[in-house]
């Protein structure tokens, strides 16, 4: 623990009486009506923590809060400090579910913020976690295929009608009236991730840079071989990737000219966050609006219940082809309004704003901008 963090955890030891006589930190594990938070990951003075959400714009250093909470209730059990994001999902069902839920209430009705909260405005935001592995669906929302498919016919590079849907032995099971695709999963580098308001950096030379303003799910415990019923059981929250896709192609026909690498790997290309919201505080997650706007102007606006195969169909499947872990992602891929599907695309350059916005999730605003060593512009 650095010497700041130890001297955050003094202030709140000390206080821990005096807020107590404030009404904060006097029920072991809390009763009362429950107050909704999110999760996310901060710096302070460069200092990462991992920050407990009020209204959006209150931040609570856990770790300092939890010491307090516990000298205030001598008898709540004892919780190490998690030292990031993946600690506390890891252990969210038999530790800190409760714990977070009594420090939210604690905090939201002092009478005085403790000396660890701190204006949102005052820290940096950064990723919410590191994931280890990131999935994303591929040609998932209904509107977004078709939208493909029409630029393709106006371009003449439609493809031969494909055969009839069958599962896909040993991974997908399909019933006998369900006509869709098997979903479509790729790979996404998480040495991409970037913050919530980070840049994102145009790489030198390329040119077709498309925006992808995607719904993810945070994996809350080891899930293999995970029923569609039960896929909901292995879920922690959720958060938002912006799928920033380079179009540009790879200038040969090796492998047909599909080349995903360089198509959604380039640094800065998957920004997250800006937090986690665990899975009670969102209603309804098929059935969620995001937008995605380039410089104010709407370029997505749809709703999760545009997916083809939802996110619980998603996660099973990808738990049927490898082992997903705590804090690993699945996006439900991109809605439309991609620059694919438009006759007259308008991609990202160095200069512009995007903005892509879930509604209870948060909102991403990022500047474009050109690599350093490079043009990165048309």
């Amino acid at each position: 623990m650095t010497t700041e963090r130890i001297g955050l955890a003094a202030i709140g030891l000390a206080l821990a009486s005096a807020l107590a006589a404030c009404g904060f930190g006097t029920d072991a594990q809390g009763g009362g009506a429950a107050v909704p938070f999110k999760l996310g990951t901060f710096d302070r003075a460069g200092t990462p923590f991992v920050g407990l959400v009020l209204k959006d714009t209150q931040i609570v250093d856990i770790a300092p809060a939890n010491a307090a909470f516990e000298t205030a209730n001598a008898s709540a059990p004892k919780l190490a400090a998690p030292a990031d994001m993946k600690q506390i999902i890891a252990r969210y069902d038999t530790d800190w579910k409760s714990r977070l839920a009594a420090i939210a209430r604690d905090v939201s009705t002092a009478k005085a913020a403790p000396v660890y909260a701190y204006a949102i405005g005052s820290l940096k935001v950064l990723p919410p976690l590191r994931p280890s592995l990131i999935l994303n669906a591929g040609g998932n929302y209904v509107e977004h295929t078709a939208g493909i498919a029409a630029q393709q016919q106006r371009t003449g590079a439609a493809p031969e009608a494909a055969a009839k849907a069958v599962s896909a032995p040993g991974i997908w099971e399909r019933t006998p009236n369900d006509t869709r695709d098997n979903p479509y999963l790729f790979q996404k580098s998480p040495t991409v991730v970037s913050g919530p308001n980070d840049p994102i950096v145009v790489p030198r030379g390329r040119t077709n840079i498309d925006y992808e303003c995607e719904f993810n799910v945070v994996i809350g415990k080891k899930a293999k071989y995970v029923p569609v019923a039960n896929a909901a059981d292995f879920i922690f929250g959720y958060t938002i990737q912006i799928d920033v896709s380079d179009r540009g192609g790879r200038g040969d026909r090796k492998m047909g000219g599909s080349d995903w690498l360089i198509g959604k790997n380039h640094d800065t290309f998957g920004p997250l966050g800006p937090f986690i919201v665990p899975k009670e505080f969102v209603k309804d997650p098929m059935n969620t609006k995001h937008v995605f706007t380039l410089n104010e102007t709407i370029m997505q606006d749809s709703n999760t219940n545009r997916m083809s195969h939802n996110i619980y169909e998603l996660l099973a499947f990808a738990s049927n082809i490898l082992t997903l872990n705590v804090g690993d992602l699945v996006s439900g891929g991109s809605p439309a309004g991609t620059n694919i599907e438009r006759a007259e695309p308008r991609w990202m350059r160095a200069g512009d704003k995007a903005t892509c916005a879930i509604d209870g999730i948060g909102t991403q605003v990022h500047q474009v901008v050109a690599e350093a060593n490079g043009p990165g512009t048309p």
